[in-house]
């Protein structure tokens, strides 16, 4: 049974207890399911059980029930915080325990991944990939600074600023030696900032364009033919090389040709590995001189 299932009274005539058999008269007696019994019997055999503390609750009790569940009403408190839930909203979850509503809106809240405290409504969150943080415990993995709702990097289970990525990740700068955070280019497995592999004589970048890497200097086609190419001791212009089709290069007593260049003075024949005569300064091929 439960409350209100039986009454409690003084007995005003002569009736025996149920269970024990000791006379009524004069006494206070419970009359249940239309036995009437002493007060000690009633709770030994007829009383409800109590969830929380697993006691009977005897007659003079006050008594608290919900889904076939009894409770002293001192007994009916919220399992988190102890207040009393008489007359107050009240949640019945795990373990038959009872919750009141602040207690079960905190716990069922979710968690936050930096200090584990429950996210309520109206705290101010960060969200990536079903994790939450309280705005000010989302902090940088490396100096440790509150990201927010600022930019920030994911590497693994760790987070980064902006900052820290950089000089953490990013690629350093072959030439000025600073993180390439955008853009930039390789060459020869090395990365550089697009605004620093330029032409050593104009300055102009050089990614996208055909260069001549001389030693650790770039140049562009123009400035290498004007600056660094030899000149041909035969058409005068720059012997180039690594602007499309290769070029050989002749060279003998400090000059240079072109290959299709080196040729013979007086008959034109191309000496280009022949063998060839020098004479006052120019060549000639084997025959030539005979003739001069």
């Amino acid at each position: 049974g439960g409350p209100g299932s039986y009454t409690v009274g003084t007995m005003s005539e002569r009736f025996d207890c149920h269970y024990c058999r000791d006379p009524l008269q004069g006494k206070k007696y419970v009359q249940k399911e239309g036995r009437h019994c002493c007060v000690k019997c009633f709770e030994k055999f007829c009383a409800n059980t109590c969830m929380e503390c697993k006691k009977p609750i005897g007659a003079d009790s006050k008594e608290l029930h919900f889904k076939n569940r009894y409770w002293h009403d001192n007994c009916f408190r919220c399992f988190k915080c102890y207040t009393s839930l008489v007359n107050e909203p009240f949640m019945l979850r795990e373990n038959n325990k009872v919750w009141c509503s602040n207690c079960t809106a905190a716990e069922d809240a979710p968690r936050c991944k930096g200090c584990f405290k429950p996210i309520i409504a109206g705290d101010q969150n960060v969200e990536y990939k079903k994790m939450v943080w309280h705005k000010d415990c989302f902090t940088c993995s490396q100096c440790k600074q509150v990201i927010g709702s600022g930019s920030f990097f994911p590497k693994g289970d760790e987070f980064y600023c902006v900052s820290c990525h950089e000089h953490k990740f990013a690629k350093t700068c072959a030439k000025c030696k600073n993180p390439i955070t955008s853009g930039g280019l390789t060459y020869q497995e090395q990365p550089w900032h697009s605004e620093c592999f330029i032409c050593s004589n104009c300055k102009k970048q050089l990614g996208g364009k055909r260069f001549t890497a001389v030693e650790d200097q770039f140049y562009c086609v123009e400035c290498y033919k004007e600056c660094v190419a030899k000149k041909c001791a035969g058409c005068k212009n720059p012997i180039t090389a690594g602007f499309g089709r290769g070029t050989s290069v002749v060279n003998y007593e400090d000059e240079s040709w072109h290959d299709y260049c080196f040729k013979c003075t007086k008959c034109a024949r191309g000496l280009a590995n022949k063998r060839f005569v020098c004479h006052n300064g120019k060549i000639y091929c084997a025959e030539c001189p005979k003739r001069l």
